[in-house]
């Protein structure tokens, strides 16, 4: 404390009362966050007793993180300390989000042996913010989907659920697959193999056709070719054309065939498989023995 009185400190004396440097106050103080209250005849800082209270919230808010700009908000009255608390939980919580990606595409890499191409991709691909994530679907759909108003709404609603956005914590396998799962839908031939496959489940439905229908039609099919093959009912068979019949009516076998080759497409199964894993879910079964059955039977039968 100076000897003339004032009970003014000098930035020395204050930093001796609070254990803070002197380098470390001044550089404060330069900021605004800790203005002296005078200036001794020498031109030096001086600060009384409110600045050691003020020096002390302003050690406690910069221990928490908050940035001298912040600071000077709260010190101000421009802010509030729990107004400033808030933004900084949010901007904490989206760099914890993005350090586990980061850990996540880590992990793959290491596992992988990827090489310096795969794992920048990875990581770019990963890193994408949940707006741009949500645009590389909205895109997707909005292509796939264009000017075909009677498609099974029940298709649209599980492609868009199908495409989810990675969990705040991934697993390695989790980004593996997303990264894949994005390469995948911005292919364009992916998406046009997808757009015909919506466009031959909305070729023949009328306004009349309760959703969720295409989805029965292939419950119906995996339960009824299941059943051809435990029976071992061979695709070409008498026994296999009513079962067909049971199936598609009198549909023409090479149209539902047509149909179901682009529904059966590998690319296809691999964006439900990775889907799943995104999801957290078990990847379900492809039923490949069943499609092919069923695809065998109509090319067998629409040759007669």
């Amino acid at each position: 404390m100076i000897e003339d009185g004032t009970g003014l400190l000098t930035i020395g004396e204050l930093a001796r009362a609070t254990g803070l440097s002197v380098r470390t106050i001044r550089y404060w103080s330069d900021e605004g966050a800790l203005p002296p209250v005078a200036r001794s005849t020498g031109g030096y800082r001086l600060y009384d007793a409110g600045s050691v209270a003020r020096l002390e919230l302003v050690r406690t808010l910069r221990e928490l993180g908050l940035g001298l700009a912040d600071v000077r908000r709260v010190l101000t009255g421009e802010t509030t300390v729990g107004e400033v608390a808030a933004a900084h939980v949010a901007a904490l919580e989206a760099q914890i989000r993005a350090l586990k990606v980061t850990r996540a595409v880590l992990s793959t890499v290491a596992r992988r042996g990827s090489t310096v191409e795969e794992m920048t991709l990875m990581n770019k691909l990963a890193r994408l913010s949940a707006a741009e994530r949500r645009r590389i679907l909205d895109d997707f759909m909005a292509e796939v989907f264009e000017g075909i108003g009677t498609a099974d709404p029940d298709i649209r609603q599980r492609l868009r659920f199908a495409a989810a956005d990675l969990p705040d914590d991934p697993t390695p396998a989790q980004v593996d697959a997303w990264v894949e799962l994005a390469e995948l839908i911005q292919d364009p031939e992916f998406r046009a193999t997808m757009r015909k496959m919506i466009e031959f489940n909305a070729a023949d439905r009328g306004p009349d056709v309760p959703a969720g229908s295409s989805l029965w039609f292939m419950s119906r099919l995996i339960q009824l070719a299941g059943g051809a093959l435990e029976d071992g009912v061979a695709p070409g068979s008498p026994r296999a054309g009513a079962v067909l019949r049971e199936l598609i009516g009198d549909a023409d076998p090479a149209a539902v065939r047509e149909r179901l080759a682009s529904a059966t497409d590998v690319r296809l199964a691999r964006y439900r498989e990775l889907s799943a894993i995104v999801n957290g879910l078990e990847p379900p079964s492809s039923y490949e023995e069943e499609f092919g059955w069923v695809v065998a039977a109509l090319g067998s039968h629409a040759a007669r």
